[in-house]
């Protein structure tokens, strides 16, 4: 994989309202999401970012931001699903076969689905009514799924807008900000090290993409993917409400568990994790993701992946929970304390753009080394196209510093 410097600028902890504990189109001014770090990334690799996420960071667009857990009303923990080791329980292969299935096939919505073409594997049960990979010449609609990188059009904001407005009843009509959330991204497209040629609809690079799925022409729905070294990241998904009933969101879950096997089996071993964002145990609408087995979170304090069923318990009697260390653990009854912004280093190589600046933290025993920390870089100067940075040494005060010229 090429080497890629990642270069991003700091913003360091800052606080917002909440849009979990509360309803539709409204924000909670009475709670609080604290992030313990953000970062707008002008690129990252994706090795980086993959690293990222790991430790707890999603992106917004190129926005980056990492939740402070114990500090926030409705905690993020992040959420992987193994999808070599997913089968589909019987409510999913009903959704997907005699619901949306029997409905492109046949114009039927319900009932059992009547098989016409074979289906030896969960990626032939995904793709039986899409047209291209079965001879859907009779079937009674066109259905058509593609992976295309990430890109702005005219017809991806109409949807956008009818899916703030319709769901989360909120009125989007600027394309700026469309762009900035769901199209922009900082991530550097490489070629994926597939060990043969793979099928036309899998990815040809790593990268940010968006997956448009049409019905007869319309686009219906749109998934926003990271596609990364050895994991696919759902950044978001949005859909027409006239197809409501068919539980699209659900349906493009399994969609992108079959997109994860299916670059595994073309070649790319590596490939093996759906990462579903964060899970928020205490939003009944962020819950579904706990749906799909088996699915890890990570601990917030050590960042191993534990089991969800293992996890439940401890959510269902604290407001915040550490697996790894459940003295740390703050009951649903306690308030959401306050403290000051505590440092947590990337894990991966990286240059800092920023102003001159210094923060001062606290240090907590567990905070990486030196050793670590010299793999995080900030940039000292820019000559010409020649970025020249170093590695970050003093361990209680960060300093950063910016140059007239990025080019």
């Amino acid at each position: 994989m090429d080497e890629v410097l990642s270069i991003g600028y700091p913003l360091g902890y800052h606080e917002s309202t909440c849009g979990y504990c509360s309803p539709p189109g409204q924000r909670s001014f009475a709670s609080t999401n604290r992030c313990s770090a953000a970062l707008d990334a002008s690129q990252l690799s994706c090795q980086f970012y993959e690293c990222m996420i790991d430790r707890g960071w999603r992106r917004s667009g190129t926005y980056c931001y990492r939740p402070d857990l114990s500090r926030s009303c409705c905690p993020q923990y992040v959420i992987k699903l193994d999808s070599l080791a997913f089968k589909l329980t019987k409510r999913q292969r009903k959704l997907l076969k005699d619901r949306w299935n029997r409905y492109v096939l046949y114009d039927k919505d319900g009932g059992k689905s009547r098989q016409v073409h074979p289906e030896t594997t969960f990626p032939d049960v995904v793709h039986a009514s899409e047209a291209g990979f079965h001879s859907t010449a009779d079937a009674s609609h066109r259905f058509e799924v593609i992976l295309e990188p990430s890109s702005f059009t005219q017809e991806k904001f109409e949807l956008y807008c009818k899916y703030q407005k319709d769901i989360h009843h909120e009125d989007e009509k600027r394309p700026s900000g469309f762009k900035r959330f769901l199209v922009d991204s900082p991530l550097q497209p490489n070629p994926i090290p597939y060990t043969e040629p793979p099928p036309p609809h899998l990815p040809k690079a790593y990268g940010s993409y968006h997956q448009l799925y049409r019905l007869d022409g319309q686009l219906i729905a749109m998934a926003v993917l990271d596609i990364l070294p050895s994991c696919v990241s759902s950044v978001y998904f949005m859909y027409d409400k006239t197809w409501e009933r068919f539980s699209l969101g659900k349906l493009s879950a399994i969609r992108e568990i079959s997109l994860v096997r299916e670059i595994h089996d073309a070649g790319v071993e590596q490939v093996q994790y759906l990462y579903l964002g964060f899970y928020i145990h205490s939003c009944p609408k962020m819950r579904y993701k706990g749906d799909y087995f088996p699915s890890y979170l990570a601990d917030p304090e050590t960042y191993e992946w534990v089991p969800l069923e293992k996890c439940v318990p401890m959510l269902d009697q604290h407001r915040y929970a550490s697996f790894s260390h459940p003295e740390h653990s703050i009951k649903l009854e306690e308030p959401v304390p306050k403290g000051q912004y505590i440092i947590h280093a990337l894990p991966c190589p990286t240059a800092w753009l920023s102003k001159y600046h210094s923060v001062d933290v606290d240090v907590r025993p567990d905070t990486p080394d030196d050793e670590l920390l010299g793999e995080v870089n900030y940039i000292v100067d820019v000559e010409s196209t020649t970025v020249i940075a170093a590695p970050i040494k003093v361990r209680h005060r960060v300093y950063a510093y910016t140059s007239s010229s990025t080019s």
